[in-house]
């Protein structure tokens, strides 16, 4: 069956919801989570996505992000596969973590009301899931795995260096400050406990709105009719230009991953020049080479490109072997082999 696009914009918002393969947990403990966030924290560096807000539940999760660059496939695409590389390596399992395709729904950010709606749907999560309990006294504070409780209520120098927390209090006309926070979590708390559970967080829409377009729980953009048009005359011009998406390999095709390779180009021309080498020097060199690995190393890191790219660009054989030479890297004594010129462009490209 074909796989419907992905409609990919500069500065577009979305939001990004994916459940565990036959809806099983895909967390397990605190440390799952943890990885789940320092797994989002690579991606964001790589990608440059600004993350509004997230919460973590026990067999799913949300996000609520911004993609500066058109690279929300490439992205997701390393950031899911990465997430299940790890999850299985650390419980010994193997095989598919999520389920179904992650779903993103394109959304209108700049619009206050609809910017407004989903963060507050995404941080109460936990109170349609009866898992803070409003009536008893309990807080939405009192989930601890949500942007809420770990960043919007806390102060700045404690907050991930990703999560645009300037645009969610901006949103709300609210000041980062120690009351400013105070309000944006006892807003919140009023709506825990005057809302029906079930419902909780999810606004009331005219009768004649079509919900299967636009709607929190389902359809495809949320955002005004004008919007929905106006996204959707983008998706049929990327349809022009790429073709109808026929099967799952549709993720790997030039136009979409030009982003991420564009960099990784851009960058591997920048280091074989400080490292004062040419391309056709890689084939004689071996994978093992302190330039070769610190090369491949910044660009696993910094870009969505795949370790086979790396393979066949840096002559390295095989993308296993990229892979257990990144493993085996260790950094301080691979720069101290490379020239002064390396050791600055790596340190200027990795800021």
């Amino acid at each position: 069956m074909a796989r419907s696009i992905r409609i990919q914009a500069a500065g577009a918002f979305y939001h990004v919801m994916a459940r565990g393969n036959r809806r099983e947990d895909i967390f397990h403990d605190d440390d799952d989570r943890r990885f789940f966030l320092h797994t989002l924290s690579q991606a964001c560096d790589m990608t440059g996505w600004r993350v509004q807000a997230w919460v973590l539940m026990d067999n799913h999760y949300h996000l609520f992000i911004q993609t500066p660059e058109p690279n929300l496939v490439s992205g997701m695409s390393w950031f899911q596969n990465t997430l299940t590389r790890r999850y299985n390596v650390r419980h010994r399992k193997w095989g598919r973590l999520f389920g179904d395709r992650y779903k993103a729904v394109i959304v209108q950010g700049e619009d206050r009301y609809h910017y407004q709606t989903l963060m507050d749907y995404i941080h109460l999560n936990p109170v349609r899931a009866r898992l803070i309990q409003p009536k008893n006294g309990q807080s939405v504070m009192d989930y601890a795995w949500s942007s809420l409780a770990s960043a919007y209520a806390v102060e700045p120098k404690r907050r991930a260096k990703w999560l645009a927390a300037d645009d969610g209090f901006k949103a709300f006309e609210l000041a980062d400050t120690v009351s400013g926070r105070r309000k944006m979590v006892e807003r919140l708390d009023k709506r825990a406990l005057e809302e029906e559970t079930k419902s909780c967080g999810v606004p009331a829409l005219p009768e004649e709105m079509d919900t299967r377009c636009s709607h929190l729980r389902r359809g495809w953009y949320w955002g005004t009719q004008a919007f929905g048009e106006k996204m959707g005359k983008l998706a049929a011009t990327l349809l022009q230009k790429v073709g109808a998406p026929k099967s799952r390999s549709y993720q790997k095709q030039p136009a979409v991953r030009e982003h991420g390779e564009r960099q990784a180009s851009k960058w591997l021309k920048e280091g074989l020049k400080a490292a004062g080498l040419t391309a056709r020097d890689l084939v004689s060199i071996k994978g093992s080479d302190a330039r070769k690995v610190l090369l491949a190393d910044l660009l696993w890191r910094r870009t969505v490109v795949s370790q086979e790219w790396l393979a066949e660009k840096l002559a390295m054989k095989s993308a296993a072997n990229v892979c257990q030479q990144i493993r085996r890297l260790e950094r301080e004594k691979a720069l101290a082999k490379v020239p002064d010129s390396m050791r600055l462009f790596l340190d200027e490209a990795d800021v």
